[in-house]
């Protein structure tokens, strides 16, 4: 009965001090949602933190699982150098973009798309730190406008309306000058006019009558 009972305070005694140790863990800290324009690129930031001095062992993996909840896919993977997806959708389109030293462990990735609709998840091991958080982005991609289609619908019809505008505006004015030169010419041929009579009306007063 002795050797159970010795046992069983030993195993309670080492989970009260497990308790009380603090446990090793890396937490990690992303973004939780982003929102992104179809065809540009888009980094995702991932920083963590980490009890332990940094491992030359330190990993780092970015997953995708798309909208439909299927099974996830591999983005991403970091050990001691970076290394890209040779399959896949993402392959060739993610790029390192971290640096370990400053507790950063971000990527880029190239033209979006649709498709790229879901949730990235980022996870960190620092040995002898392997548990902790892992840190999610949900990215919703949507779509680019096109310049072609309403910019430059725009800028057509402001232009058509400006051009519009100054052709009113050079009509006015020119029937306003128009009007005002005929009226001056009108003075001027009355006030002849009379100069005309009185120099007529002159003439024969300064004439003598025959008898």
């Amino acid at each position: 009965m002795h050797g159970p009972t010795w046992l069983g305070a030993v195993l309670f005694l080492g989970v009260q001090l497990r308790a009380l140790w603090p446990v090793a863990a890396v937490e990690v800290h992303t973004s939780r949602e982003v929102d992104a324009v179809n065809g540009t690129n888009l980094r995702l930031k991932c920083t963590f933190s980490s009890s332990s001095p940094i491992s030359q062992r330190l990993s780092v993996t970015w997953n995708f699982q798309p909208e439909d909840q299927s099974s996830h896919e591999p983005v991403f993977y970091y050990l001691k150098e970076p290394y890209k997806m040779t399959t896949g959708r993402f392959k060739e389109r993610v790029t390192w973009d971290g640096n370990i030293q400053r507790n950063d462990v971000s990527i880029v990735i190239w033209n979006l798309q649709p498709s790229d609709n879901g949730t990235f998840t980022c996870q960190v091991k620092n040995p002898p730190d392997v548990d902790g958080t892992v840190g999610e982005v949900r990215l919703k991609v949507v779509q680019k406008v096109q310049f072609s289609e309403i910019h430059f619908l725009a800028m057509a019809i402001g232009s058509a309306c400006v051009l519009m505008i100054i052709v009113v505006i050079t009509v006015i004015f020119c029937r306003h000058f128009r009007k005002k030169r005929q009226e001056k010419t009108e003075v001027e041929d009355t006030e002849l006019t009379e100069k005309e009579k009185l120099k007529i009306t002159e003439e024969k007063e300064a004439t003598p009558l025959e008898e």
